[in-house]
């Protein structure tokens, strides 16, 4: 049997820091960054997705990111198909492979080496999911999938994530299996990788909330709105479509809301946003939790990493 592919992880919530430790895990373990960000990967879609620029990646090569244009979809078997040959590519280099991002289901998709079978989808019927969701709101659709996939309905309940519940359903009616078989059926290989997983929380939910806030003020002084209203005013896909930092501000423009309003919503969905990540995430037993609000300084935090990856590594 051949030894495992060691790669590591950096999971968390938005705003939580994962770039920057990635980064200097980078630096100091020989690796390259390959992204976990299911919006990163749009071009002209910079600052609401808070990519990093050239002064953040430190000249460390960044994979999987700002190479699709926004009216093109991709999906998760996309991701885990591009991130397994940037794996490869960067271990054949003798580098690290360092994935790190805040979509869970890329994440766990990719590690877990769930295999996807040629998705299909109906567009129309995703739509017409979407209208149901803003029309009447989570419950409807969490009614809907526990008549069809109660496994589902359980797992994705607490969560209440309107694109993993659409594409539950949607998945149902297109293959008439449910998405709990495909996964079950898809699990029947081994992993090729030895992950260490580090993930970065809060143990106090405010002072994430504090950070979530502060960059979106930020943001809107980087210029969020001019990209906005460049993003909004071109063609989206079913992917691209669903951005955070986006959609929010659509009623500004439209004359409907108060700039101030418009941007207490998309704080709003920025935090609820960050807590289903969470809630995502703390289901892993194989993650090691590091709480940002509990260290001194990054540089401690950082250690506790570095040091959690060398019992890995070398241990």
């Amino acid at each position: 049997m051949s030894e495992k592919q060691k790669i590591i992880s950096v999971v968390g919530p938005t705003a939580s820091g994962k770039t920057r430790l990635a980064v200097e895990l980078a630096k100091i373990f020989d690796g390259e960054v390959i992204s976990a960000d299911s919006m990163q990967i749009y071009q002209g879609m910079q600052i609401a997705t808070a990519k990093p620029d050239k002064a953040e990646m430190q000249g460390i090569p960044h994979h999987l990111m700002d190479f699709l244009p926004p009216d093109k979809s991709y999906s998760v078997a996309m991701f885990t198909d591009d991130a397994k040959r940037c794996i490869t590519d960067i271990s054949s280099r003798g580098k690290l492979p360092i994935l790190a991002g805040g979509t869970g289901l890329y994440v766990d998709s990719l590690l877990r080496n769930i295999k996807f079978s040629e998705e299909e989808r109906d567009e129309k019927l995703s739509r017409e999911l979407w209208q149901k969701y803003e029309e009447e709101g989570i419950d409807s659709l969490l009614q809907k999938l526990s008549a069809i996939d109660p496994p589902s309905y359980e797992r994705l309940k607490e969560g209440r994530n309107p694109k993993r519940i659409i594409r539950a359903i949607e998945f149902f009616y297109t293959t008439g299996k449910t998405i709990t078989e495909q996964n079950e059926m898809s699990r029947l290989e081994e992993s090729p990788y030895d992950a260490i997983k580090i993930g970065l929380g809060f143990l106090d939910r405010e002072k994430l909330y504090e950070r979530i806030n502060l960059r979106v003020d930020l943001m809107l002084r980087n210029g969020l709105l001019e990209e906005a209203r460049q993003v909004l005013g071109s063609e989206l896909s079913q992917t691209s479509v669903k951005a955070i930092g986006y959609k929010e501000l659509m009623p500004y423009f439209e004359g409907e809301q108060s700039l101030e309003e418009c941007i207490e919503k998309l704080k709003r969905e920025t935090r609820r946003y960050a807590k289903r990540q969470l809630t995502w995430f703390k289901r892993d037993k194989e993650i090691n939790w590091l709480y940002v609000d509990e260290e001194p300084n990054f540089e401690a935090l950082l250690d506790k990493a570095v040091q959690i990856i060398k019992g890995r590594l070398y241990g």
